[in-house]
């Protein structure tokens, strides 16, 4: 591994950081080496790891104290800030380890019962606060912190290398340390973080006080330093050692299992997985909590997912216990997709899912029972899926926590590749795991996430760059959706993706192209693993006297403002069907289709056959689960209706373009914005289908009848 570390670079973070007077000088070395750190997924993922400074400070009302600046839960190494470190007293820390030092009665379980409740009561009461910002939003402190207050040293990091993880989750893991490693580590035996592994590390620490960091046995490694480049550089030195012993085995060449002649794509396999892994909310409602998908493959993970062992090597449980609150200990293997026999691969995946929960509720019951935890079960699904000839993919509420568990299943892939080329892997029991995903310090972690309506939903837009199609695709995003935006240009797109903010996947596709339609699904089955709600909102108004209008405006019309929702939908429904979980269709249809003007009889019939095929789909496919519903909406400022349009309507009828844009019942003036939250309402009108809601402020005319 790299030293990444540059002195010069270094002074420029001093610079930046001159001036923020609650930040003491020592912060500013630590961030620095932290941000190096995290920049190394094979040292920390996602919030995994911590470091730590000691020293003094003074508050805001002059007291004097030292302290602890340890890194927040939860916050990412990478991108780590002085604002994400809390400063906790030392002295009570201290006192507290001394006490359990001399009291030798204490138990394991005592320890343990330590850990959670008073643990986090004890920090809080302790915590030092340097400004009034930091008083009134407060981080909590890593899980770890007295493992960093026990220690001694000015500087202490704390990662979850891969190549640590590699070797000592072995048998004789301790021993294949030591001998890379040698007398300038401590080794610690595997203990739940908390007061225990703190005074087993203080412990083996003292017994040798000359050592350079700790191995912290299935967990971690820990290096100390007088200053950050010093705990830094030992860091790196010692998990190059640790690299370059496992480089020097090599990679074993495993036994493949037998591929069907052709597997099936991931387009197919994905929301069929996709589809298996849910919950029904109730019982018999056909509403389901949904996860999203996230894919990945390489020559590494088709080595361990086409292994004739994996079953046997993977369910060994996780690398690290850092990982299991994200994934759990155990991941699911489904059979390789046959793209022969879908149908087979479906039932397959349902009965492997089905196995999995059951497995991991007598899991539950068991270790429930057995451990005396007052706790109740978290969903029984999987974090991950493991599939033959494919891949794997990471699930997760949000595309965000799907990548996550993908990152996590890659660098686990390519450590149990190693550790079986060394030995045999070996992860924590089963009673530890369960300890560490139910600990209600891991758990507070995963309770801060708020989850709203539609997290776990996949929507795609069409005409998503503009007008109602961009106000629908932000107001289905602000309650917590997946976002596939169609449009005809990537520019504009791009500029309706940067609006939105976050991870929207954009895709340049012409709705009256079957072609490009079935690639923009086959595109979002491979970004998120399906498809839940679909608006079909694109049309365009065409014009002409009928009995004189030409037959390719005509045709022109229906391609676009017909055919093209027609398609859509059917792609849609083709991936819904494979999920098994429902969807729902929502078309921006029009009042003309009920209320026709003078020369718009190439935009309205079209719109009054796409009417119909709300209907339709509604009448065939309500069996399926699949809802169908559309809008008619009138007088919406888009690129149907131009501020030229606006202008020259309202100057022939007599109107200020106001009183023309607000010519309704109400007297007001209807946006895309109202459009989009009529389309929000419908997909989340679960016992409505075949309806269409009128979105205009009022007019009679145009009221269905």
């Amino acid at each position: 591994m790299q030293n990444l570390w540059n002195d010069a670079d270094l002074q420029r973070s001093l610079r930046e950081y001159e001036g923020v007077s609650e930040m003491p000088n020592e912060l500013a070395g630590l961030v620095y080496a932290s941000r190096l750190l995290g920049s190394e997924s094979s040292l920390v993922i996602h919030g995994g790891g911590n470091t730590s400074v000691k020293c003094e400070l003074v508050d805001m009302v002059g007291n004097r104290a030292e302290v602890l600046l340890i890194k927040a839960s939860g916050v990412d190494l990478s991108q780590v800030t002085p604002h994400d470190y809390t400063p906790v007293k030392l002295r009570p820390l201290r006192k507290l380890g001394q006490l359990f030092n001399q009291n030798d009665r204490i138990s394991e379980e005592e320890l343990q019962r330590f850990s959670t409740k008073e643990f986090k009561h004890l920090l809080l009461l302790n915590l030092f606060s340097l400004t009034d910002h930091m008083a009134q939003h407060r981080l909590t402190p890593s899980i770890e912190t007295l493992l960093h207050a026990f220690l001694p040293h000015r500087y202490i990091l704390h990662t979850h290398s891969f190549a640590l993880l590699t070797l000592s989750n072995q048998p004789n893991g301790e021993a294949l340390c030591s001998d890379v490693l040698g007398a300038s580590f401590g080794s610690v035996d595997y203990i739940k973080p908390g007061m225990g592994l703190a005074r087993a590390a203080a412990v083996v620490y003292e017994a040798n006080p000359e050592i350079e960091g700790l191995v912290l046995q299935k967990h971690g490694l820990v290096t100390f330093g007088t200053t950050a480049k010093e705990a830094y550089t030992r860091m790196i030195d010692a998990v190059s050692r640790l690299e370059q012993r496992i480089a020097a085995t090599g990679r074993k060449a495993f036994p493949k299992v037998t591929l069907p002649s052709a597997v099936a794509s991931v387009e197919d396999a994905a929301p069929i997985i996709r589809g298996a892994c849910v919950e029904e909310k109730s019982p018999g409602t056909r509403e389901f909590h949904q996860f999203i998908l996230d894919f990945r493959t390489s020559p590494e993970i088709l080595d361990y997912v086409n292994c004739r062992d994996l079953i046997g090597m993977s369910q060994k449980g996780a690398m690290t216990p850092d990982f299991i609150v994200r994934t759990k200990n155990k991941p699911l293997v489904v059979p390789a997709p046959d793209a022969a026999d879908l149908a087979g691969f479906k039932a397959a995946v349902v009965d492997a899912v089905e196995h999995y929960r059951e497995a991991y509720t007598a899991y539950f019951e068991a270790e429930k029972h057995a451990s005396g935890m007052k706790v109740s079960m978290l969903d029984p699904l999987p974090g991950v899926v493991l599939v033959p000839g494919l891949g794997l993919f990471g699930l997760g509420k949000t595309a965000r926590s799907a990548a996550v568990n993908a990152d996590i299943a890659t660098s686990t892939a390519a450590a149990i590749l190693d550790a079986e080329s060394i030995g045999t892997f070996e992860s924590i029991s089963d009673r530890e795991a369960f300890e560490i995903e139910y600990w209600d310090m891991e758990q507070e972690k995963v309770n801060k996430v708020h989850h709203d309506v539609f997290a776990g939903k996949v929507v795609m837009v069409t005409g998503a760059a503009s007008g109602i199609g961009l106000a629908t695709a932000k107001a289905f995003r602000q309650r917590g959706a997946e976002l596939v935006l169609l449009d005809l240009t990537l520019e504009s797109l791009e500029r309706a993706a940067e609006s939105i903010g976050g991870n929207v996947l954009v895709k340049t596709c012409d709705v009256t192209s079957r072609k490009e339609i079935r690639s923009a699904f086959d595109a979002a089955c491979r970004r998120f693993g399906g498809i839940d709600i679909i608006v079909s909102n694109v049309g365009a108004a065409l014009q002409g006297r009928i009995g004189e209008v030409a037959d390719e405006v005509l045709r022109k019309s229906f391609e676009l403002n017909f055919f093209s929702h027609q398609s859509i939908a059917q792609e849609a429904v083709r991936v819904m069907k494979l999920q098994g979980t429902g969807g729902v269709l929502l078309f921006n249809v029009s009042k003309q289709a009920v209320n026709p003007g003078p020369d718009f009889g190439p935009y309205g019939l079209p719109k009054a056959a796409t009417m119909f095929l709300v209907r339709q789909y509604a009448l065939d496919h309500g069996r399926d689960g699949i809802r169908s519903n559309g809008i008619n909406a009138d007088r919406i400022r888009s690129g149907l209706l131009t501020e030229e349009m606006i202008k020259a309507r309202s100057t022939a009828r007599g109107l200020s373009e106001k009183e023309y844009m607000a010519g309704n019942l109400l007297q007001l003036e209807v946006t895309a914005e109202d459009v989009a939250e009529a389309f929000v309402h419908l997909a989340l009108e679960t016992r409505t289908t075949g309806s269409i809601t009128t979105v205009d402020g009022g007019n009679i005319a145009a009221a269905l009848r």
